[in-house]
């Protein structure tokens, strides 16, 4: 350790909270958050976390008030922030998916398309981003912050809303229909361009990096390992799908081997069967926290 030096983390407060707790501590960083605290702690001695709304990330990155952090893309195009996107990290509130922020209106509104709101109010929180698509279009209309509860203000406070969404499921909640996809986004770790420049920085940042991709690559994904005679290797092996091709290995009998690899966890209920009347033995499924590249 570098005596004295610590990297300055931003954890974004909210909705991307826990999910960005639980990446950490499957890249394997045990992160306590407090209630009453905005600084919580990490098990590594050389990070000082710092919780942050996500809308406010990239600023403060920018700033170089803290050394790296996460947040949206779309937050990163809000504050146009001048940030280096050191990883995307696809994941969301409920799901490791993108999002996407979307343009909607009610669902009898007479809209079809952007262009039909000209002359009228969109109700957003993504302002800016939502200028420059409409600026970007020639379509002219007044844009208004919202403060939040967005899905209820059409048709009464607004004629169309642009609104972040997963699963849509919220905007169906409200009877809302979508016209156009704004923007799609998703987590990006980012850095300070001075703190990249510096070197233990820059190490300690690559390092977070690519232990959280590790973890974001493993999500859905589990090892199996299985014994199989050499005679029957061949038909083991067209049943796997791999990373790229499993590891095979010798064991102290000489006509056996060990075949480990690595698969979508969806596909297991119909590949151990498969495996089995291929006369695979010793067949163990087991769960994985990160898979690096």
């Amino acid at each position: 350790m570098s005596a004295g030096r610590k990297l300055r983390l931003g954890i974004p407060k909210g909705s991307l909270q826990e999910a960005t707790v639980q990446l950490f501590q499957r890249a394997g960083f045990q992160i306590f958050v407090s209630s009453r605290s905005y600084f919580p702690v990490i098990d590594d001695p050389e990070i000082e976390c710092m919780l942050i709304r996500a809308q406010e990330m990239a600023r403060y990155v920018q700033d170089g008030v803290l050394d790296v952090g996460l947040t949206g893309k779309d937050w990163v195009l809000e504050n146009e922030a001048q940030v280096l996107a050191v990883r995307d990290l696809v994941y969301a509130k409920q799901s490791f998916n993108k999002v996407r922020w979307v343009l909607a209106v009610p669902e009898d509104s007479p809209v079809q398309a952007a262009a039909d709101l000209a002359g009228k109010v969109i109700a957003t929180e993504l302002v800016g981003v939502t200028r420059r698509y409409l600026a970007e279009r020639g379509i002219r209309a007044t844009v208004e912050f919202s403060w939040g509860a967005t899905e209820v203000k059409p048709p009464v406070l607004a004629d169309a809303i642009v609104e972040v969404t997963e699963t849509g499921s919220s905007l169906r909640a409200n009877k809302l229909r979508i016209v156009d996809t704004v923007l799609e986004s998703h987590t990006q770790f980012i850095a300070n361009p001075s703190a990249w420049n510096d070197g233990w920085r820059r190490d300690k940042i690559e390092t977070l990096a690519l232990l959280l991709d590790g973890a974001i690559a493993a999500q859905g994904r589990v090892g199996l390992m299985l014994n199989v005679r050499r005679e029957d290797l061949e038909a083991v092996l067209a049943v796997l799908e791999a990373l790229k091709r499993p590891t095979v290995a010798p064991l102290s009998d000489p006509d056996w081997v060990a075949v480990n690899t690595v698969i979508e966890e969806a596909r297991v209920r119909q590949i151990i069967p498969r495996l089995k009347a291929a006369r695979a033995q010793g067949i163990v499924e087991y769960p994985l926290n990160k898979v690096v590249m």
